[in-house]
């Protein structure tokens, strides 16, 4: 992300005199469209969603003297599109920082975790594949890495994987509980559909 521009003074003047004739009125909506940016990115899964949020206003200063001649509507929704791309640059910086899962190593300890596992493993293997390609890209990478090592390894990982994430060890485990039980149920209607060899 673009990180060389600088907000100054007189360009966030500029900024505030665009979203509202009077200042405190401005100030209110500077304020408003701030939060909801925080809110966007933190719904997104974003660890750094203030810096995030702040990035998104930046771009948009940068470029107000271009913006502001030609936009029309309310300049809050012009924020929110210039969120998507920083989001998408997120999203390729935060992946590019991960190393890549293997599958096989992971669903060897995620496997034993579905309570619903038959005799036949090939089957069960097959329904847990399915079902793990059917999670969000974050939610098959998180489950996938959450259930990564064991004992003291584990440990530390998991308190890795949350500091990555941004969030406490305790919320990440939520979360992986939260998409096991998705799994679980996913690989048991698997299972109920497919035939037994």
């Amino acid at each position: 992300m673009k990180k060389e521009w600088v907000l100054t003074q007189d360009a966030f003047d500029e900024l505030l005199a665009w979203l509202d004739a009077d200042r405190d009125r401005a100030g209110s909506k500077y304020e408003t469209i701030r939060l909801r940016l925080i809110k966007i990115f933190t719904c997104r899964g974003c660890s750094e969603a203030e810096e995030l949020a702040d990035e998104t206003i930046n771009r948009v200063v940068a470029r107000l003297s271009d913006i502001a001649v030609d936009y029309h509507g309310d300049p809050a929704l012009y924020f929110y599109a210039v969120s998507q791309k920083i989001h998408l640059e997120y999203l390729r910086k935060f992946k590019a920082r991960k190393a890549e899962v293997p599958v096989e190593a992971a669903a060897d300890q995620l496997a034993p975790t579905i309570h619903c596992l038959t005799d036949d493993i090939e089957r069960d293997y097959d329904c847990l594949e399915r079902c793990l390609d059917k999670l969000s890209a974050n939610n098959r990478e998180l489950v996938l890495g959450y259930y990564q090592e064991e004992k003291q390894a584990k440990i530390d990982h998991h308190k890795r994987l949350a500091q990555e994430m941004g969030i406490a060890v305790n919320a990440l485990r939520i979360r992986a509980h939260r998409i096991r039980r998705t799994l679980e149920a996913c690989v048991h209607g698997c299972l109920e559909q497919q035939p037994a060899h």
